[in-house]
């Protein structure tokens, strides 16, 4: 425990130990920015509830300061309470830099909902070789200086999120040494965000920088609600 005998007296000094220099925050306007620390590479894994929303949560704030953000989401799909319309597509269109491309199947791989199991493994498919377009673009770019916040991703992009991208994994529609590759591929200036899956992705342990599991304590879809308008799409 420190000892608070010690604790500076000088006002300049204090504001230099306090959280954001003892500012307090607020919104400013955006302007296009390039990150100073990006390059990593994380993975959001677990049986709870929040890692696409923890992903696009990290997606809005980097938008916020600027940086030109990308999303790419494998298999998203829903149960039938679950509308075309979606929220977060809605307030990804209107933030400046944030753009998002969904190349998964409505509807989930090996769930007997209806769909066709080979469009899912064909979107999957499809999908994992967008990923690799993607990071080929952002290592023709040059991520330390700001991008156009209405540039076409294959222009390059300072954050990437494959959404889902784990489940896929899962569910053999690309091969985990395949999403290992992505994260070699990746260029060193980029942030590359990878989410899904209810098992440890054990292939990703030694490549991604950070890996957190979402756990669940309780759902309430376990007492028979379904998704909800606002807050699961």
């Amino acid at each position: 425990m420190t000892d608070t005998n010690d604790a500076p007296t000088d006002p300049d000094q204090v504001r230099k130990r306090t959280p954001g220099g003892g500012v307090k925050p607020g919104a400013h306007p955006i302007e296009p920015g390039a990150p100073p620390e990006f390059g990593l590479t994380q993975a959001w894994w677990g049986d709870g509830k929040g890692k696409t929303t923890a992903a696009m949560g990290m997606g809005f704030r980097a938008a916020g300061h600027g940086y030109r953000v990308h999303m790419l989401q494998f298999m998203k799909g829903g149960a039938d309470s679950v509308e075309a319309v979606r929220g977060e597509y809605n307030a990804i269109e209107a933030m400046p830099g944030f753009s998002y491309e969904n190349l998964g199947h409505y509807g989930w791989h090996g769930m007997r909902d209806g769909s066709e199991e080979d469009s899912h493994r064909t979107e999957a498919r499809a999908g994992y070789e967008r990923a690799r377009e993607l990071l080929r673009a952002a290592g023709d770019a040059d991520l330390t200086e700001p991008l156009p916040p209405d540039g076409e991703p294959e222009a390059g992009v300072h954050l990437l999120v494959l959404d889902e991208i784990l489940y896929a994994a899962d569910h053999g529609l690309v091969d985990e040494a395949e999403v290992v590759t992505l994260v070699e591929e990746k260029p060193d200036h980029l942030e590359l965000v990878m989410t899904g899956s209810h098992n440890r992705p054990e292939y990703l342990l030694d490549h991604a920088d950070l890996v957190t599991n979402v756990r669940k304590e309780k759902h309430p879809i376990d007492a028979g609600q379904r998704a909800r308008k606002g807050t699961e799409f």
